[in-house]
């Protein structure tokens, strides 16, 4: 029988709707038959959410470090009192001081093995900001402190459509000379890689959108399409990577095309954002790839308008609890089939299966 998967939680901003999603997704049957929840956070503000929330008969087990905690239950580890920051829907400096220590606590337990893949939480990156952390997301976080010299590459997923971004969180005005040949061909590189390792898609059709309105008008509305985006898709489709494009965004979206390819490649955050939210809805997951360790998270904010009011939904928290184990187990995976390059095996999902070749014909 598998191990059970560890799997840590940040509590993101106590005043925001983390806490809400988290509880209400760990209160769900079967959970902790699932994975082994840590929860990264304040045992004094957990509490109180509980209690506001309403949820009956949620338990949690209180454990110094990660390495302490206990199949079938859901486990915290304390990083501090937050009892005088707590203010639902309002952004307190306090809170986000508390969100970089989960941060930091559960990054420390990944590093160790206490941990074996972590879900974030909604933080307020207005209320984060300070010597020790100058960073406008988790992923620029997470690819300085675990990426050990690998790009992070922002990816929103669910069951229909995948999408990774060039350029994440920068000015608009700046996306024009971020989007180099250079930074088009390593986010094909990287969606294909992940693609393959951790969504077990052996051969991934990849959709590149254009960064001007219809394609740049052949250059009458631009012309990174014809100087940087299209060689990069040619020289990737010679070297074997189903890349496909560029294509006009409005229209991809807008005539279902996405569901043709396995993966989409957008220029810039909202030209992705905007439509996966729209099409996705509440079942959203915002994975971080490319790093050595698994990090999801829902795809929403901090919602502070609703936070406090019992109006969140959990469902995108849950699939980014499901969707980290998931991604964990079919890395393994991948990786114990691709360890030994003697071996010929088909990966599968979940599951790990020698082929016989000598009973299977040449149609296979």
């Amino acid at each position: 029988m598998a191990r059970n998967i560890r799997v840590g939680i940040t509590h993101g901003d106590i005043n925001g709707i983390g806490y809400e999603v988290m509880l209400k997704a760990l209160a769900e049957e079967g959970m902790t038959e699932l994975c082994t929840p840590v929860i990264f956070g304040c045992a004094d503000v957990a509490k109180q959410w509980i209690k506001m929330l309403g949820i009956e008969g949620f338990r949690f087990s209180p454990v110094d470090t990660a390495a302490g905690a206990e199949p079938g239950r859901i486990n915290l580890v304390d990083v501090g009192q937050g009892s005088s920051a707590f203010k639902p829907g309002e952004v307190v400096a306090e809170a986000g001081a508390l969100s970089v220590a989960a941060l930091e606590a559960a990054a420390a337990a990944l590093e160790a093995g206490e941990i074996d893949v972590l879900v974030t939480a909604p933080i307020c990156k207005e209320n984060v900001q300070s010597e020790s952390f100058s960073f406008p997301g988790h992923t620029e976080f997470l690819e300085k402190r675990l990426g050990g010299g690998k790009r992070a590459l922002m990816l929103l997923f669910n069951d229909m459509l995948r999408i990774a971004l060039v350029t994440t969180h920068l000015p608009l005005k700046d996306v024009p000379a971020a989007v180099t040949a250079e930074a088009v061909e390593r986010t094909v590189r990287a969606l294909d890689n992940t693609l393959r390792r951790d969504f077990a898609i052996d051969r991934p059709r990849i959709a590149v959108l254009s960064l001007n309105p219809h394609c740049g008008d052949g250059g009458l509305l631009g012309s990174e399409e014809k100087e940087v985006i299209t060689p990069v898709v040619e020289k990737c489709r010679q070297e074997g990577l189903l890349a496909f494009g560029p294509y006009a965004a409005d229209g991809f979206f807008g005539s279902g095309r996405f569901a043709g390819f396995d993966g989409v490649v957008a220029m810039y955050h909202d030209q992705g954002l905007a439509p996966f939210k729209t099409i996705a809805a509440e079942e959203g997951v915002n994975f971080t790839a490319g790093l050595p360790y698994v990090r999801t998270s829902p795809d929403h904010g901090t919602a502070f308008a609703i936070a406090g009011r019992n109006e969140a939904d959990p469902t995108s928290m849950r699939h980014a609890i499901f969707e980290a184990v998931d991604i964990f187990r079919r890395r393994a995976v991948y990786d114990a089939a691709s360890a030994n390059p003697l071996r010929r095996n088909f990966v599968e999902r979940g599951a790990d299966k020698t082929i016989d070749f000598s009973k299977v014909d040449s149609e296979g």
